[in-house]
């Protein structure tokens, strides 16, 4: 079981929560980048790296018999700001495509590089499934 942490009187946040609250196995996803399976880049897209990354998040939750609404924790790291608030509309897409309307706490960075040359974004995730 999970809970969303909400301060009374704050705003509420699109997209993510401020904060979660869980109890169970906790799943820890290692960064993910926008590769394939077989660490093959399929496209230089912004978007289309960013719906790659979200569907190895999917793929390794899986394999722990978890899934999207078992996200409790995502941060993002991508290179360019700018590229990242440009494709907010794409992004979310993506995001509602892969995750659905699970939103876990999040946060999102821009960093300096990424270890991979063509990776435009990299998602580090931590899901609980509950006991």
């Amino acid at each position: 079981m999970k809970k969303i942490l909400q301060p009374e009187g704050w705003a509420a946040p699109i997209g993510y929560a401020n904060g979660i609250e869980a109890k169970g196995r906790t799943i820890f996803v290692g960064g993910q980048i926008g590769w394939n399976g077989q660490c093959e880049f399929e496209t230089d897209d912004f978007v289309g790296q960013v719906r790659q990354t979200l569907q190895n998040i999917v793929d390794v939750l899986a394999v722990a018999g978890a899934g999207p609404e078992h996200l409790t924790s995502m941060t993002w790291y991508f290179i360019d700001k700018k590229e990242y608030l440009e494709n907010m509309k794409g992004i979310g897409q993506a995001y509602r495509d892969v995750i659905g309307k699970n939103f876990p706490a999040m946060a999102a960075m821009q960093v300096v590089a990424l270890i991979e040359d063509r990776a435009k974004i990299e998602i580090q995730a931590t899901a609980v499934i509950p006991e």
